[in-house]
């Protein structure tokens, strides 16, 4: 039986991960070598590189450009990876698009991989004028990582994925900072000197410019939360953005960075277009309210980093109590995440992802009553929030985090999914 072009793509999931360019490379050379964009960013780091690639794409957006955006992974609809000036794939788009890529698989490439070739015939097709693209894991063996970026961002470097990137921040630094290009520059927002050293050091030998927020980049945050910002090429003062929390400033300051960095290259980027486009991001399940009276947010926090921002991201929320509907992958340090986040909470709902690495519910529940007294399991994500928002008052706070699957599957319970307009509109 011949299978329908999403499921075609779903059956290569069970090929699971495997870092190298090679059978990419040849796949995108049978397809005519859609990567050669006229123009492109590459955003790669450990938390953050989403909203800093879709902020980006919002800016070259609103200065008048036909931007691609290529992110991962998906809340609802695999389309919404792969859209051009905020718009996903059409339905038509993707399956014309999958069948092309599938004849020219002649070796079998991974999921990741064919969603990349995927994504670049589409900007290809679609002329784009520039591809903002989201690196999918560590760097430089990643799938992204064929293009020749106008520059390269590292967000940030925490650990994770260890099997894969290596044991220790400075392995995991080498392999994010393999996205550096020859003669071309990189933006952080990383401060731990083995990070640090390590980007120099690469940035060094490549001949590349590295440019720091808090050196190079210099942001200062004021109380009703905009910007000023002063970096290469680029002086600006009371930026206001529409992602909220501490580490969405920091993302900001890589963007604001990165687009000074593109004024040095010759790209008008002007200062109303900056303004208007981070005023109007939007970036689905990252710190996004979805409900009031009680307050509902939605974040996909993932990683021990990630909950650290969450939980300094929940200061500037005014709320009674705190309940959290967590859920999170048995291969990410789940108890390094329960560990910053359980003890907020008035109360903890533990659920399953409905994704196939989910760590048990019971398991999360048993190491999350060390932190705190009052958890409870849910059977499913629907469970756990109809549960949670049973029990809340209208001053208090829900937060559903630990995984983009879990944000994923019940997101459409407080906002039904169109499948347009997801950035800037």
């Amino acid at each position: 039986m011949t299978l329908d072009p999403l499921s075609y793509l779903d059956s290569l999931k069970s090929a699971g991960i495997r870092p190298g360019l090679g059978p990419v490379r040849r796949l995108l050379e049978r397809l005519g070598n859609p990567q050669d964009f006229p123009r492109s960013i590459l955003v790669g780091g450990t938390n953050g590189k989403g909203s800093i690639a879709t902020s980006l794409a919002s800016v070259l957006q609103a200065a008048g450009c036909r931007v691609g955006l290529y992110t991962s992974p998906h809340l609802v609809d695999f389309r919404e990876r792969i859209r051009v000036d905020g718009v996903p794939i059409s339905e038509e788009d993707l399956g014309r698009r999958i069948l092309r890529v599938r004849r020219a698989n002649r070796e079998g490439v991974t999921y990741f991989e064919f969603t990349t070739a995927l994504a670049f015939l589409h900007f290809v097709r679609s002329r784009v004028d520039w591809a903002v693209l989201e690196v999918g894991m560590g760097g430089r063996l990643d799938a992204t990582n064929v293009v020749t970026p106008e520059l390269s961002v590292v967000s940030n470097v925490a650990m994770d994925h260890a099997e894969y990137l290596g044991p220790r921040l400075a392995d995991v630094a080498r392999e994010k900072a393999g996205i550096v290009k020859p003669h071309r520059a990189c933006v952080t927002a990383a401060r731990q000197a083995p990070v640090l050293a390590v980007l120099e050091e690469v940035c060094r030998r490549r001949r590349a410019r590295l440019l720091r927020v808090g050196r190079e980049i210099r942001v200062r945050s004021k109380p009703d939360g905009s910007l000023d910002c002063r970096g290469p090429s680029l002086e600006l003062e009371n930026v206001s953005l529409a992602l909220r929390g501490p580490h969405q400033r920091e993302n900001a300051a890589c963007v604001l960075g990165s687009l000074g960095v593109l004024r040095e290259r010759g790209f008008n980027v002007g200062d109303e277009a900056i303004r208007k486009g981070l005023a109007a991001v939007r970036w689905e399940g990252r710190m996004e309210v979805v409900g009031r009276r009680p307050t509902v947010l939605l974040d996909g926090a993932h990683n021990p980093a990630g909950a650290a921002a969450l939980a300094k991201a929940l200061n500037e929320f005014e709320y009674r109590r705190l309940t959290l509907v967590l859920g999170i992958l048995a291969d990410k340090d789940w108890k390094g995440m329960l560990r910053r986040l359980a003890p907020l909470a008035h109360r903890i709902i533990v659920t399953r992802p409905p994704e196939q690495r989910a760590q048990a519910p019971d398991v999360l529940a048993g190491e999350a009553r060390r932190w705190n007294r009052n958890v409870a399991v849910a059977d499913n994500p629907r469970q756990a929030v109809h549960d949670a928002l049973r029990d809340a008052g209208r001053e208090d706070l829900v937060c559903i985090a630990g995984s983009l699957y879990l944000v994923g599957a019940v997101r459409p319970l407080f906002i039904p999914s169109k499948g347009s307009g997801l950035v800037g509109t």
